[in-house]
């Protein structure tokens, strides 16, 4: 049931001796769903509160996954279990027309479960009535382009002023009329194509701000758009930031300089007369405080008539149409996709927040007030640089080991990372400890007949360390010198990673020293080849070696020639010098199909 209108709400005022029907009843459910319904679109708006995810099954099915949405109509749409569905099975999927589809979730209601109507005796109702309503879904698709089209909530803090307008083109300045004291706002230049008119447009202007400072401590700037071309609906937008100073003013005026603007179509410049001031007032108010007041504002009719589907958008489908049939080539969020960020997801928002930052945390003004103060004297000894890891393994023997087999351990990452990584391993021993007096643990690495320790307790067993560098990762052999009693074999390891030299601080220091790739970008064709020239910087010239970071990113040269490979990609080539290693830098080669290079 729909209900988004500004109705009174009517419940039931029982009274002894009231005769209650089913209108009554009804009434009673009524109240309580709009009433509920009213609230959740007020407080949360439309949209997915969680899961209704789509996933590509194959080239014609869909994979729908469990959630919940609110519709504009504050109605729950709850999908309880994941579904799979033919894209050809969805409604609406005959009505498509071009090659994008939105695929939306629907609000529906069921009467179910049929009992015998007790008033059918006195001709007052069918035989059969159906008990309960359950509250469902369905899912459709409809053309991307018919789609209806997002109303924003306007509101009376943003000024707009009109800069010019003729049949192709718009440009709009958007500004906030309030402003609280020295607060940076952001002023918005604003192009909009409005035909289909192969035009292009340039526009400039200089805005004068008497009461605010623009970048470099200036009353102006400014305002450029420079030769844009645009598609019928588009448009192109500009951001500048100004300051208001620290006093509240009443009104103040920000002007377009008389005589600044220039403006140009396909190249003929074009005369404008001179636009209106725009008033902006200067106000002692905090921001958040200023925002939440202008939102509230409006009007519950204004709110309530905004909300105009009774449908929410899952997915937008780019599909590819054959002789036969539609297929998928790609599901992605799309147009008129919306969430809405419930309360009980707070706490997991602000835990993933911490891994942003709205600013570069090595900003070079940042404030290093608060950093750690600089050694004295750096140190430089071997111990403070060497990187250590550890940890136990187990290498299972099976069913009835025998002399001369051969036991391996699984691949075991050491966590220090790729490159020459030492590893040595020990067999754990568990025993009594005469001169403690109780069980002990103990590593013994190497011979143990050295430690007079019997066989009984350490197994004969010949082993190897095997260290993948490229991996950051080693595997344990293990040769049964004769039958075991035992059925794993408990090993420590311990891996150890050794500086290089400059890591030492015995290298010069490189912070000044660098080199480039004179063309680090280039776009190539399968099997083409290219030679990366390098320029130092601050330095003397070196030997450089080049690797590419990835397999199977083509073939490089020791002299720095590039062959790219079969496939189309973006591939990335290391260079750096053989000297000192940490003096490096990278190029690019994009990699299309012959006859596609300039796609």
């Amino acid at each position: 049931m729909k209900n988004n209108q500004l109705l009174p709400f009517e419940r039931n005022r029982y009274y002894a001796g009231k005769m209650l029907t089913s209108a009554d009843f009804q009434a009673e459910q009524n109240y309580m769903n709009n009433k509920r319904r009213f609230v959740n679109n007020m407080m949360f708006g439309s949209g997915i509160v969680c899961g209704c995810n789509v996933l590509s099954l194959d080239d014609l099915s869909i994979l729908v996954e469990s959630g919940m949405a609110v519709d504009d109509y504050g109605r729950e749409i709850v999908i309880a279990s994941s579904v799979v569905k033919k894209l050809s099975a969805i409604d609406g999927f005959d009505s498509i027309s071009g090659t994008k589809a939105l695929l939306c979730l629907k609000y529906r209601e069921d009467n179910v479960h049929t009992v015998y109507s007790v008033g059918f005796q006195d001709n007052k109702s069918s035989e059969y009535e159906y008990n309960r309503i359950n509250e469902s879904y369905d899912l459709f698709l409809m053309d991307a382009q018919n789609a209806a089209q997002d109303i924003s909530l306007e509101n009376e803090l943003l000024a707009r002023q009109s800069l010019y307008s003729d049949q192709d083109y718009r440009i709009t300045l958007i500004i906030p009329s309030q402003i609280p004291q020295g607060k940076s706002a952001k002023v918005i230049l604003r192009a909009d194509k409005l035909s289909g008119r192969n035009v292009n447009l340039s526009y400039e202007s200089v805005l004068q701000v008497p009461v605010f400072t623009a970048q470099g401590n200036r009353r102006e700037f400014t305002l450029a758009l420079d030769d844009i071309s645009l598609k019928e609906g588009g448009f192109i937008e500009k951001e500048y930031w100004i300051t208001a100073q620290d006093t509240p003013v009443e009104g103040a005026e920000l002007v377009i300089k008389a005589g600044s603007t220039v403006l140009s179509i396909d190249g003929h410049e074009i005369a404008i007369p001179d636009v209106p001031s725009i008033k902006v007032s200067i106000i002692d108010i905090d921001t958040e405080t200023l925002i939440t007041r202008e939102i509230a504002k409006a009007s519950l009719e204004l709110r309530t008539g905004l909300s105009t589907t009774d449908y929410i958008v899952l997915a937008c489908l780019e599909l590819v149409r054959t002789e036969s049939a539609y297929i998928i080539d790609k599901i992605s969020d799309g147009q008129g996709k919306k969430y809405i960020a419930a309360p009980s997801q707070h706490f997991e928002r602000a835990k993933l927040s911490a891994f942003f930052s709205d600013k570069p945390v090595f900003d070079s003004k940042a404030d290093l007030s608060a950093a750690p103060a600089p050694k004295e004297k750096e140190d430089r000894s071997l111990s403070n640089h060497l990187q250590v890891a550890t940890g136990t393994l187990e290498i299972p023997l099976g069913d009835k080991p025998r002399r001369g087999d051969i036991r391996y351990s699984g691949e075991i990452m050491h966590g220090l990372g790729k490159g020459n990584v030492y590893v040595e391993i020990g067999y754990e021993q568990f025993g009594e400890d005469a001169s403690l007096g109780m069980s002990s643990k103990s590593t013994v690495y190497g011979n143990a007949e050295l430690f007079n320790i019997g066989s009984d307790k350490i197994p004969d067993v010949e082993t190897a360390v095997k260290v993948l560098n490229d991996k950051g990762s080693f595997v344990v052999a293990a040769k049964l010198g004769k039958e075991p009693e035992f059925l794993t074999l408990t090993y420590r390891w311990v891996a150890i990673r050794f500086p290089s030299g400059n890591d030492l601080g015995l290298l010069e220091s490189t912070s000044d020293k660098s080199i480039t790739v004179e063309t680090p970008t280039v776009i190539l064709g399968t099997k083409d080849s290219y030679f990366f020239n390098v320029n130092f910087n601050n330095m003397d010239k070196c030997s450089v070696s080049y690797e590419l970071t990835e397999e199977g990113s083509g073939e490089i040269t020791a002299e720095g020639v590039y062959t790219a490979p079969a496939k189309e990609g973006v591939f990335e080539i290391r260079i750096f010098c053989v000297e000192n290693p940490s003096i490096c830098t990278y190029a690019y080669a994009i990699v299309k199909k012959k006859g596609t290079e300039n796609a």
